[in-house]
């Protein structure tokens, strides 16, 4: 560490400022009914609780775009209701915005690679983008249609736990009122690029969950300058293996990290054993955002009944 005094000392305010970052304002949602559930959150503060860090918390995976697979495209509700099946899940989905302002599950800006139509996805209406079917990641076509993020937030109440990705000039409020309508607070978190953009989602709703990107321990300080308490938030942490001072420092907070395993991680995983799964949550994550989220599950799992590890909110 280049400046141990300097990390001292900040450690040490934000030790004792850790009272003022944990809130209990909260605005519950209606309880979630929803039979053959695999998440059991009767409110939005369950979720809080299950997202707080304890030692005896459980390993989680987080799939990306879904966990697209060979038949199955990234963001369909289908791809989501395969991977729910095989564990419980974290499903990070991308929204967009039509024509005629409904947000849809769409990472890129056009339709071209995902679907069987071509052009941007703000030249075209739902209507019309409900012509076409999804493609795989192979190009192969499906059966499957462009889902809105109302059909599925609707679909994942009691199933899943969704990390919402909002794509540029997609209103924030927009996606505020669709978690509102659909009553998804309990099982919902939207994902944020900066303090900035964290501190305009908690400003709308301050009783939803944000994924906020923590790579340094000032980030932290900034989500504190801007009033969001550490309950509400998960923290973002890279794509590269964290620094273990970083994820202390978090744990203390009871902040969860997120370590996105795409990409390199998760080429490493697949290279070498998918017991580095097991080895990054040792190493200080919490929950690993990935695109080989069955391999990592498996790890996860065997990781999680070693050391006797359940939760009251998983069935």
């Amino acid at each position: 560490m280049r400046h141990p005094l300097k990390f001292t000392l900040l450690l040490a305010v934000l030790t004792t400022l850790a009272g003022c970052f944990r809130s209990n304002n909260t605005t519950a949602s209606d309880p979630i009914t929803h039979e053959g559930q695999t998440f059991k959150f009767s409110g939005v503060e369950d979720l809080y609780r299950f997202l707080t860090y304890a030692e005896t918390r459980i390993p989680l995976v987080s799939a990306h775009r879904g966990g697209p697979a060979p038949g199955y495209p990234e963001n369909a509700i289908e791809t989501f209701q395969r991977v729910a099946d095989k564990m419980p899940a974290i499903i990070e989905c991308d929204i967009a915005l039509t024509k005629d302002s409904v947000l849809v599950l769409m990472h890129d800006e056009t339709i071209d690679r995902t679907t069987t139509g071509t052009g941007r996805v703000n030249q075209h209406t739902l209507e019309e983008l409900q012509k076409h079917y999804l493609k795989d990641n192979a190009g192969s076509v499906t059966d499957y249609k462009i889902p809105t993020l109302k059909e599925a937030l609707r679909w994942g109440g009691g199933k899943v736990i969704f990390t919402l990705d909002v794509k540029r000039n997609v209103p924030y409020q927009l996606v505020v009122d669709a978690i509102r309508e659909t009553k998804a607070e309990a099982y919902s978190v939207v994902i944020t690029y900066s303090a900035d953009q964290a501190a305009v989602v908690h400003n709308l709703a301050p009783d939803l969950m944000i994924s906020a990107s923590i790579k340094h321990a000032e980030d932290l300080i900034r989500l504190n300058d801007r009033d969001i308490p550490d309950t509400r938030i998960v923290a973002f942490v890279g794509t590269r293996r964290p620094d273990r001072s970083l994820t202390d420092l978090l744990h203390q907070h009871g902040v969860m990290c997120i370590l996105g395993t795409m990409g390199n991680l998760d080429r490493q995983a697949e290279e070498r054993g998918n017991h580095l799964y097991a080895e990054f949550i040792e190493n200080g994550a919490d929950i690993l955002s990935t695109d080989r989220p069955l391999e990592a599950a498996k790890a996860l799992n065997f990781y999680a009944k070693k050391r006797g590890l359940f939760s009251p909110y998983i069935d």
